[in-house]
């Protein structure tokens, strides 16, 4: 758990489930950290470095066991069984019991649901959830084969593709790894692209290889440098979960249209040409059709 980050978004102003979805931290302990940071004067002026933060949180929170708590959901059994039998995703039912008075977690819902028979394959139900302008953009790498090196040798290639949730408005950009300096150097350009920074960037947690370098172990754990480019540049950073794509499904369909229509019939091209040949794609025709969802040109 990263409480540097943690408290950089509850002074951004997200809320407790909001945060709880971003970093994959229990919101009891959220509303504790966000209480801590309150008594402690650290919801203004500038974060200690992260050492000094955490050796503050041990002094203040002795390691203890967590308590064990029973589920809250057996009042809600019937209800729950119903929707899961006809495919209703666990964040639906989540929904839908809050609706009926639940108060307890989300991942109280997916451990009751482990033990319930499972639904058919591909009946799942997902609820599309759109953005206010500026508020996301969404990141992914895509793998697209092998491009030309400027000495002719043929390499690995991967696209980054980074989205904005309400426009669908896209940045595509090729290159030939997956290092943390290209990842930042990529994010960097996007930025330029659209001539702003999107207040949240919801990342892979699983495809690319740099993004797994970016998480520590079962909740997701900052890399150092992607956290001081978001501070600098003023972004909230949410990881997706984990074999979810629903969660970053506008960029993971972005993905595959660069593959079907920018590139589809080219050829293994030079890196060289493939990058002005994207940034053109991207202006004139991925950002002049008709989006399938949203019926406007995510251009204009």
């Amino acid at each position: 758990m990263d409480i540097r980050e943690i408290l950089r978004q509850v002074r951004a102003g997200e809320s407790d489930w909001q945060i709880h979805k971003n970093v994959g931290v229990n919101r009891r302990t959220i509303k504790k950290y966000r209480e801590w940071a309150q008594r402690e004067g650290l919801l203004s002026g500038t974060l200690p470095p992260i050492e000094a933060l955490e050796k503050r949180v041990q002094q203040s929170f002795p390691e203890t066991p967590p308590p064990h708590q029973q589920s809250t959901l057996e009042a809600y059994r019937e209800l729950v069984e119903q929707l899961h039998g006809q495919g209703v995703s666990g964040k639906v039912i989540w929904q839908r019991v809050q609706a009926q008075g639940y108060v307890g977690s989300i991942g109280a819902v997916y451990r009751f649901l482990k033990h319930l028979k499972q639904p058919a394959p591909g009946s799942d139900a997902v609820v599309r959830v759109e953005r206010a302008p500026g508020e996301e953009a969404q990141v992914d790498f895509g793998d697209v084969g092998y491009m030309l090196d400027e000495q002719g040798r043929r390499r690995k290639a991967w696209c980054f593709v980074m989205t904005l949730s309400w426009s669908r408005h896209s940045y595509v950009a090729f290159v030939f790894d997956q290092r943390i300096e290209t990842w930042l150097e990529l994010h960097r350009r996007a930025f330029e692209f659209f001539g702003g920074v999107p207040r949240k960037i919801v990342t892979d947690n699983l495809k690319a290889a740099i993004v797994r370098a970016c998480w520590q172990g079962t909740d997701p754990q900052v890399q150092g440098a992607y956290r001081e480019c978001a501070e600098h540049d003023g972004f909230l950073i949410g990881p997706c979960r984990p074999a979810t794509p629903q969660h970053k499904g506008k960029v993971e369909r972005g993905v595959g249209y660069v593959k079907d229509n920018c590139l589809a019939g080219r050829g293994e091209l030079r890196l060289s040409e493939a990058n002005p040949l994207a940034r053109a794609w991207c202006l004139n025709t991925a950002g002049l059709r008709i989006h399938g969802t949203t019926k406007q040109q995510p251009w204009a």
